[in-house]
């Protein structure tokens, strides 16, 4: 197994195409994670951006095209050894995915339980320390239902990091929060990442925490990356897509509307 520090580039990925039935989602979408950085991945909802992650982690198939992690293409990896590149990832997902059942404390034991051999004292001292990190060490032996949903957030985060891995993915990490804990949140996942050396990709619609957080954007549109660079170049670029997504203007390539026929055909008023 390769580690991050054996690839310049901890993801690659050309040409992906994927479809759910005949909705064409990804239509030769390229994309490259340079390691040690924090790349926040733009677009708006519905764009693909969740499934993306599903077809980085393997969860998902492409039906074109190939996603590349340190080196190693996902798609082509049997079952022990995509189990194996799992354990350099860690995931917070969309809204938290704590086990509803396991308190806190058990939440963020869980993979190093599931992927570690380590002594029980050893992960023990492991989660306060991750816990500690995110503020919430006293909350250890509160379950999910007990929590707020910054908590929530901040324990997801906890669990993300449990194993301290090459990359950790970010689906949506401010949806929902006020303004407090979301600015913690981005400062947890900045200050975290550069504390550990790993590579975060955070995939979010929120383009001001976004430019606050992230070295590199990407924008994603119709099926694929529309614009990428470093954010400044980025918020300064003169790409009609771009700038109408940055900087949220009306008017512009981005549709409101999803695909339909016309309106007045079907409240059968064309032929009146």
């Amino acid at each position: 197994m390769l580690r991050a520090s054996d690839c310049d580039n901890l993801i690659e990925i050309r040409g992906l195409h994927f479809a759910y039935g005949k909705r064409r989602l990804l239509e030769g979408l390229d994309l490259d994670i340079p390691r040690g950085r924090v790349v926040a991945i733009l677009g708006a909802s519905g764009c693909g951006k969740t499934t993306l992650l599903q077809l980085i982690g393997g969860a998902l198939r492409p039906a074109r095209g190939t996603v590349k992690v340190c080196g190693q293409d996902v798609h082509a990896l049997d079952h022990d050894g995509l189990y194996a590149l799992r354990r350099q990832l860690g995931m917070m997902f969309q809204k938290g995915g704590l086990f509803s059942d396991l308190t806190v404390f058990e939440n963020v034991a869980f993979p190093m339980r599931e992927h570690t051999a380590l002594p029980e004292s050893i992960i023990s001292d492991l989660v306060k320390m991750k816990l500690h990190a995110v503020g919430l060490r006293g909350a250890h032996a509160l379950y999910p239902a007990e929590l707020s949903g910054g908590m929530s957030r901040r324990v997801a985060l906890a669990r993300a990091i449990a194993l301290d891995p090459d990359l950790v993915i970010y689906d949506e990490p401010f949806a929902g929060l006020d303004p407090i804990t979301l600015n913690v949140i981005c400062n947890l996942i900045r200050t975290l990442n550069d504390a550990l050396g790993s590579t975060s990709v955070v995939v979010t619609y929120d383009v001001p925490e976004a430019v606050k957080l992230a070295d590199y954007l990407y924008v994603m549109g119709e099926g694929r990356i529309v614009g990428h660079g470093p954010t400044q170049a980025m918020l300064d670029s003169s790409d009609p897509f771009v700038k109408q997504f940055l900087h949220a203007q009306p008017d512009g390539p981005v549709p409101f509307h999803f695909p339909a026929r016309p309106i007045a055909e079907q409240l059968g008023l064309a032929a009146r």
